[in-house]
């Protein structure tokens, strides 16, 4: 990899940052973000910024791209609520409850069980999501269990 150009902020934008810092009532990872932005200007290495914040060299080369491709403001905000919401999940809690129960139901004609994919095929169908994995489906299913293994084990003397 070629040797980097040295990031450097600008009087202004190293006031922003530090009076972000100071007032202190963003995320932990917005905070860790605007840390590393100085640690960054000052010279550190990301190895060690890494070290620092305990976060990973890719986050520090991540949180630079983010400062090049949209300036400080990009640093210190979070992502929109949209971009988040699609990292949580695709199914409200309710949406969820149903593909679980579903999962309980009569299984259709010709079939002797729900396998992940007509599930998510179904929750297509019912207009939970516009497109479903049978992963997220796995997944789904398999948390919905291991909690309801763990809730009756807890209630074993």
């Amino acid at each position: 990899m070629g040797k980097r150009a040295p990031m450097r902020l600008s009087e202004a934008e190293r006031t922003r940052v530090r009076d972000f810092l100071r007032r202190g009532n963003a995320s932990t990872r917005a905070l860790k973000r605007a840390e590393a932005l100085l640690k960054s200007d000052e010279g550190w290495n990301d190895a060690h910024i890494a070290s620092e914040l305990a976060i990973t060299e890719q986050t520090v080369r991540n949180i630079r791209k983010r400062f090049y491709n949209g300036g400080v403001e990009a640093v210190l905000t979070d992502r929109s609520p949209q971009h988040r919401r699609r990292r949580r999940g695709l199914l409200s809690d309710e949406q969820a409850a149903r593909l679980i129960a579903m999962s309980r139901s009569e299984v259709p004609d010709g079939h002797d069980h729900w396998s992940v994919r007509m599930l998510a095929d179904k929750a297509v169908e019912l207009g939970y999501a516009e497109h479903l994995s049978r992963e997220t489906v796995r997944v789904l299913l398999k948390k919905h269990a291991e909690q309801h293994i763990g809730h009756t084990n807890s209630n074993v003397s």
